[in-house]
């Protein structure tokens, strides 16, 4: 195991956001999960900074570095961000609350 020390700064440094798409929202049939990620962080500190943050049991983490995309406004061409997505399996019974409920 990594050994990886737990404080808020790291974690919210490992994990940026969750991924509220269609395919998303499909993929949360299946108890999959879908976050933006750190594009230097590896699948290890990923499983551990899930676990850590929702008190959950991954069981897979499959990830993938997107490439940049062309923005154009008006005459004006540039590039939105490249980022690293990870889509996250969690084992039975357990769920993330993605969805605040007021």
């Amino acid at each position: 195991m990594v050994d990886f020390t737990y404080s808020t700064h790291n974690v919210n440094s490992i994990i940026k956001y969750p991924i509220i798409t269609d395919k998303a929202t499909r993929l949360l049939e299946n108890n999959q999960y879908t976050f933006i990620v750190n594009r230097k962080s590896d699948k290890i500190t990923i499983k551990e900074s899930i676990e850590y943050l929702f008190n959950v049991k991954v069981i897979k983490i499959n990830t993938c570095n997107l490439p940049k995309k062309q923005k154009r406004i008006g005459k004006y061409i540039g590039y939105k961000p490249n980022y690293k997505k990870a889509i996250v399996t969690l084992s039975e019974g357990d769920t993330i609350n993605l969805f605040a409920e007021n």
